[in-house]
């Protein structure tokens, strides 16, 4: 630390994925605000909060997956989070934080080992309706575990008062949305869809979503409005496919400019990652999703379900995805305008917009009365 620095040191350690970035990246500015320290420990592929946040001071340590691998890369990654430790141990040591924040992901595994092996301060945060691997290992040591969603699967047996429900944080653009109404089109008006798969888009959507556009009704077809992200390698295929249905469509391989694409949208067709689902409860906004089929332990499907439930949205399995299925769901739900004010709804309530600030409070809660005193709790 700093000389005569005498602000409370807290650590994030995450993965490189933005799954368990952009909740840390929100913790990471709340706390800052607060008048706190941080520091972020990653693995050496990720690229930490970019130059959004350059008072957060970004470590890179070994790290590796092990769930899904062969045995040769697994115990190739075993031995890199066995170096990943050693290095946490020093790193940990030298920072001594009064809380370390892990966000999952197998990087934020040799922080937090390190940190519960000083007998620190810890707390989790897991954004999925299903936990993760890493969380999973680390849960039982943790002080506090906070969570997205209301029930968690493999946190079942924590006990009640280590567990709360914060939500998952994002973007204040993303929770501004639910400031603006949400109407669904009727008559004859406009139906704008927005369709992405992710970060680097999704090839089953590419293949079976025009071709089920092709099949919808041609009153119904000529109302849409579709924006869709694509791979690089299939823009041109995707973009002759719905030419030849007489629409005009917006192809791109990445959006960086959600807030505005999902405030336009009627309807979103999306996977369902973690991010994912935050940002349609935290915007309000109603969304067909369909799973990504091979994720670990199966968690988007969980994560779907989990708004589905509440009226929140529908689910459409990978498995049942075909031209057929996919015309059979839009023209259901968006021949029927009050389903979609329902489920805009029904997501609305099921946001936590304050989750940066409830988890800030988890944080500063665990840090001691003596040092309370130094913290900061308005904005400069």
């Amino acid at each position: 630390m700093i000389a005569n620095d005498n602000r409370v040191q807290i650590v994030l350690a995450a993965g490189g994925t933005g799954g368990h970035m952009f909740p840390a990246e929100a913790l990471a500015t709340e706390l800052l605000r607060r008048g706190c320290r941080v520091d972020l420990i990653t693995d050496e592929r990720g690229q930490g909060f970019g130059n959004r946040l350059p008072e957060v001071n970004v470590h890179h340590v070994a790290a590796g997956g092990v769930a899904g691998k062969g045995l040769v890369p697994k115990i190739k990654n075993l031995a890199r989070l066995a170096l990943g430790y050693l290095q946490c141990r020093k790193l940990i040591k030298r920072l001594d934080p009064v809380v370390t924040v892990g966000f999952g992901g197998y990087p934020s595994v040799p922080p937090l080992l390190a940190a519960q092996q000083r007998e620190s301060r810890t707390v989790l945060h897991e954004q999925n309706a299903v936990a993760g691997r890493a969380n999973r290992f680390l849960m039982k040591r943790a002080s506090k575990v906070a969570l997205s969603f209301d029930k968690v699967r493999f946190f079942e047996e924590l006990p009640a008062d280590k567990m709360i429900v914060t939500g998952n944080p994002v973007r204040p653009a993303i929770s501004a949305l639910a400031n603006q109404a949400y109407r669904a089109p009727r008559g004859f008006e406009p139906i704008n869809l927005l369709i992405f798969g992710g970060s680097l888009g999704a090839r089953s959507f590419s293949r079976h979503i025009p071709a089920g556009v092709a099949l919808i009704s041609p009153e119904l077809r000529s109302r849409l409005k579709i924006v869709q992200q694509c791979r690089p390698e299939d823009i041109d295929e995707v973009a002759a496919a719905y030419k030849a249905t007489g629409l005009a469509v917006e192809l791109k391989s990445f959006f960086d400019d959600m807030p505005q694409r999902l405030a336009a949208a009627h309807l979103i067709v999306s996977r369902a990652g973690a991010s994912t689902v935050t940002e349609l409860t935290a915007a309000g906004r109603p969304s067909l999703m369909i799973p990504l089929p091979n994720a670990i332990d199966d968690h988007q499907l969980a994560n779907a379900r989990a708004l589905e439930g509440p009226g929140a949205g529908w689910v459409l399995t990978e498995s049942a995805m075909s031209p057929a299925s996919i015309a059979e769901r839009l023209t259901t739900i968006l021949s029927h305008p009050d389903r979609l004010d329902l489920a805009a709804a029904a997501a609305k309530k099921l946001g936590r917009r304050d989750a940066a600030e409830r988890l800030a409070d988890v944080v500063m809660s665990l840090v001691p009365a003596s040092r309370k005193p130094h913290l900061q709790t308005e904005p400069a």
